[in-house]
């Protein structure tokens, strides 16, 4: 099967992106963004657990990922008949974001119980 993904990486400084930019060059992916690369990938099975255990396997043996390194896929579904988006982190985890506190939002703390 084939699935058009986007994948984001953060790879820290002293990241393995020559072994990354040869994977991705190898599956024709094209440039989508600081960090942020489009390609259509083929993996083995129908169900969207294959696709991530798939693609997981195939850029860890490729790639020596480091301890903190991130790998964000986005990817399209079929969810009752209709295409849904979604995104998932098939390596490392999400962070603080830089831009909080930066908004318009002040959200209140009320201590009720004081």
């Amino acid at each position: 099967m084939t699935k058009a993904i986007w994948i984001s990486y953060d790879l820290g400084i002293k990241g393995d992106y020559p072994q990354l930019y040869a994977w991705l060059d190898d599956r024709d992916a094209k440039e989508a963004g600081n960090s942020v690369a489009f390609l259509n990938y083929e993996f083995q099975g129908k169900s969207d657990s294959d696709f991530k255990k798939a693609l997981k396997n195939d850029l860890e043996s490729n790639i020596d990922f480091k301890p903190g390194d991130r790998i964000y896929v986005i990817r399209g579904r079929v969810v009752e008949g209709k295409t849904k988006f979604s995104g998932t982190f098939i390596l490392g985890k999400r962070k603080s974001s830089p831009w909080e506190g930066y908004g318009q939002n002040n959200d209140e703390i009320t201590d009720e119980d004081v």
